[in-house]
């Protein structure tokens, strides 16, 4: 292949990966921002961390994946994202180590307060992330201002804090918490699952309206004449979204929130092209898929990679899901045995 067609196909790809990784790293960051809110007692939030327990570190493999495609197709573009946003990269990183750390040490003491601190952790390293990777996504399409850039990672920081990609953080924040509400309903029982589809009914009309917002504004600002058809398909989902809801139908409403993300994904991916960050003031340069990319030897060695390791990487976590599909209710955790038997949830 040609080496704009391999670029094409790498910029597509790399949109994929973040599909994967918004999907099922959403949930579980619902899942964690909603502890608090389901989670009466330690028993219950023990259910609630266990739902998540075998898949959350393998669903963040999809994150590193989609840096590394990054990095190695379009260095360029990965070398003026990580030193123009480090700050926000840097909270979004040390968000994730902490979460992760409060997965594996909440359980480790059978004290009240210590859980207590953990489960903090685990609550603002859910939200954190949330609502940062929104506002990333909209500076992608909202640019950077090539003054702001060479003044230094502060300023681009408080250029990234603009309107439009404040709204897109707010998205994302609203959107992974229903949609960590319905996996929840999908995976408790009893009393748990209903609290947890009251509050994704309840969720589901304000992330309707700030999502529907922010639809429009990218499509009137940076979309094109063809984005207008995801636009519509993702307002037609979550409207969906808010009636299934109300039906109790949590695995429908799953899916639908899953398209959704998948369509916010093909709305970005589809404005910015043929940009992959756009840079705007006196003399400065977009970045594209042109002058941003790896030579074509590497792109081709990346494709044949992909080609034998993606469906090994499918093949596992279908696996994984399928084995840990099976709902958990409050007699899952047998409070005579403790923390120890619960090694997953802790």
């Amino acid at each position: 292949m040609d080496v704009h067609t391999l670029r094409i196909i790498w910029f597509g790809l790399i949109a994929v990966l973040w599909v994967g990784y918004l999907v099922l790293e959403g949930f579980d960051f619902g899942v964690g921002m909603l502890l608090p809110v389901l989670g009466r007692d330690d028993t219950e939030r023990r259910v609630i961390i266990n739902t998540i327990g075998p898949v959350w570190d393998g669903n963040e493999v999809w994150l590193l994946t989609a840096g590394g495609a990054t990095f190695a197709a379009f260095p360029l573009w990965y070398s003026v994202l990580f030193s123009g946003f480090y700050l926000p990269l840097l909270l979004i990183l040390a968000a994730l180590i902490i979460r992760g750390v409060a997965f594996e040490y909440r359980g480790k003491i059978d004290d009240g307060a210590w859980r207590a601190r953990w489960d903090l952790a685990i609550i603002v390293g859910s939200a954190l992330p949330s609502l940062l990777w929104g506002v990333a996504f909209g500076n992608l399409l909202h640019g950077v201002d090539i003054e702001h850039y060479k003044a230094g990672p502060f300023s681009v920081l408080i250029h990234a804090l603009n309107p439009y990609s404040l709204l897109a953080g707010l998205v994302t924040l609203t959107m992974f918490a229903l949609h960590g509400a319905l996996f929840l309903a999908l995976k408790t029982t009893d009393d748990l699952r209903e609290r947890a589809l009251r509050t994704a009914t309840r969720l589901s009309v304000p992330t309707l309206v700030v999502a529907g917002a922010w639809a429009i504004w990218t499509q009137l600002a940076y979309g094109k004449g063809w984005t207008w058809i995801p636009v519509l398909l993702a307002a037609v989902a979550l409207v969906g979204v808010v009636l299934v809801t109300r039906a109790g139908r949590e695995g429908l409403g799953f899916i639908l929130t899953s398209v959704t993300t998948v369509l916010a994904v093909v709305i970005i991916f589809g404005s910015m092209y043929p940009n992959v960050l756009p840079i705007t003031g006196a003399g400065a340069t977009s970045l594209t898929i042109d002058n941003a990319s790896s030579t074509q030897n590497t792109l081709t060695v990346m494709t044949w990679v992909a080609v034998v390791m993606t469906p090994i990487v499918l093949a596992y976590q279908t696996w994984t899901y399928w084995v840990f599909r099976s709902r958990l209710g409050l007699g899952d955790i047998p409070v005579a045995a403790g923390l120890k038997r619960t090694k997953t949830a802790a």
